[in-house]
């Protein structure tokens, strides 16, 4: 009987040699890939990714607000807020006592509409449980 390859594996360790060099001079550097690493490690928060949806829709909220549109402790938003302000995914604007955190950018608005619609367009492509195939 003869030996069955794995589907994660490959008979020929370099069987598209011009792929294989266009991926690796066009791969990210060390730094560039930690920073994008931490950005995903950010996101990987429920809390802190519900915040981010909050200030994608309100525009800008200061901590009660956010902390009253997601259910959340003030303190536990004030902690995830110092998170995402250091990595420059929000942004704040002080107002007498108060600081109003938006979305840093235009590239974390499209960050989290891309993310969404991949997640909904492939909810939308499974199958649902009980429909006629």
């Amino acid at each position: 009987m003869g030996t069955v390859a794995s589907l994660d594996g490959c008979a020929d360790p370099a069987a598209h040699p011009e792929k294989v060099r266009l991926a690796t001079e066009n791969a990210p550097g060390a730094e560039e890939l930690s920073r994008v690493s931490a950005i995903f490690k950010l996101l990987g928060d429920p809390t802190r990714t519900r915040l981010l949806y909050a200030l994608l829709e309100a525009g800008e909220l200061c901590v009660c607000d956010l902390a009253a549109a997601t259910g959340t402790a003030e303190a536990t938003v004030s902690q995830s807020l110092r998170m995402l302000r250091a990595s420059a995914v929000v942004s704040g604007r002080r107002e007498g006592r108060n600081v109003f955190y938006r979305l840093s950018d235009s590239h974390v608005r499209l960050l989290l509409d891309v993310t969404r619609e991949h997640i909904t367009h492939h909810a939308a492509a499974e199958p649902q449980p009980g429909a006629a195939r």
